[in-house]
C-alpha cells in the first residue's frame, strides 16, 4: 500500500532511510525542506506523487538504525562524530582535487570555474557553521539532554537553531548549484581519472551532507525544542 501523501518528506524517510535515495533520484529535496508534505515536494516539483508514493512503498522495512533512538545528547555526539569529522577532513582533501580538475581542465570546460566557486563558498561556510554549533549550540544541547549538567544556554535554543537551520539552507543552495552546473555529474568525454574521482567526491559529500541535515533539521533539533519547551 503505498505511503501516506500528506507525511513529510523528513518524516518518511526517517521512518525508511532507504527513501532518501529515491527521493534523491527525483531531486525532492528531505533535508533543508523536509518540512513540506509528499503532496507539496511532488506538486513543486511537478512530479506525480502516485507514483512517487508507490515507489516509496518499500518491501520488507529495515529495522530503524541506532541513532534514531538516541536522546538528544547522544544524537549530537553521533553527528560530531560521524558527520562533522567527515566534513573537516574531506574538505581540504576534496579543495585539492577540485583546484587541480579546474586548473588543468578549465580551458575546456569554463563551467568548472563556477563548480571552484561554488566549492570554495561552500568550505567557507560550512567550516564557519561547523565550528558555531561545536562551540556553542551542541554543547547547549547535550548539557540540556544531560540530567543534573548545568542549564544551556540563557537566551533559549529556539535562536541559534533557527540560524543553524539557515545556514543548512545556504548550504543546500550551493549544493544544487553545483549539481545543477555539472548536469547532474555528467562527466564529459574528456575525464580524466582525477575528474571522475572529484564527481564521485562531491556526490558524496552531497549525499553525506543531505543526511547530516536531515539528521538535525527533521530529529535533533524538532526533539530538542520540544524537551526545552516542555
Amino acid at each position: 500500500m503505498p505511503v501516506d501523501r500528506t507525511a513529510t518528506l523528513g518524516t518518511l524517510v526517517t521512518e525508511d532511510p532507504r527513501r532518501s535515495r529515491i527521493l534523491e533520484e527525483h531531486g525532492l529535496d528531505y533535508c533543508c525542506n523536509g518540512g513540506r508534505s509528499l503532496d507539496e515536494a511532488c506538486a513543486s516539483a511537478g512530479l506525480d506523487p502516485a507514483e512517487i508514493s508507490a515507489r516509496l512503498d518499500l518491501p520488507d522495512p529495515e529495522p530503524a538504525p541506532a541513532w534514531q533512538s538516541f536522546g538528544i545528547a547522544e544524537l549530537a555526539q553521533h553527528i560530531l562524530l560521524v558527520h562533522h569529522q567527515y566534513l573537516w577532513d574531506e574538505m581540504p582533501r576534496l579543495g585539492e582535487l577540485v583546484d587541480k580538475v579546474v586548473r588543468v581542465h578549465g580551458e575546456n570546460h569554463p563551467e568548472l570555474a563556477q563548480v571552484g566557486a561554488d566549492y570554495t563558498a561552500l568550505v567557507a561556510d560550512l567550516s564557519n557553521h561547523l565550528a558555531k554549533e561545536e562551540r556553542i549550540l551542541f554543547p547547549a544541547i547535550i548539557a540540556l539532554g544531560t540530567p543534573g549538567a548545568p542549564a544551556p544556554l540563557g537566551c533559549g535554543l529556539r535562536g541559534p537553531i533557527t540560524q543553524m537551520m539557515y545556514e543548512h539552507d545556504v548550504a543546500g543552495d550551493l549544493l544544487r548549484s553545483i549539481r545543477s552546473t555539472t548536469q547532474d555529474y555528467t562527466l564529459p568525454e574528456d575525464a580524466c581519472g582525477s575528474y571522475r574521482m572529484m564527481f564521485s567526491r562531491l556526490e558524496q559529500m552531497e549525499a553525506d551532507l543531505h543526511e547530516h541535515i536531515h539528521k538535525e533539521n527533521n530529529v535533533l533539533f524538532p526533539r530538542v525544542l520540544e524537551m526545552e519547551e516542555s
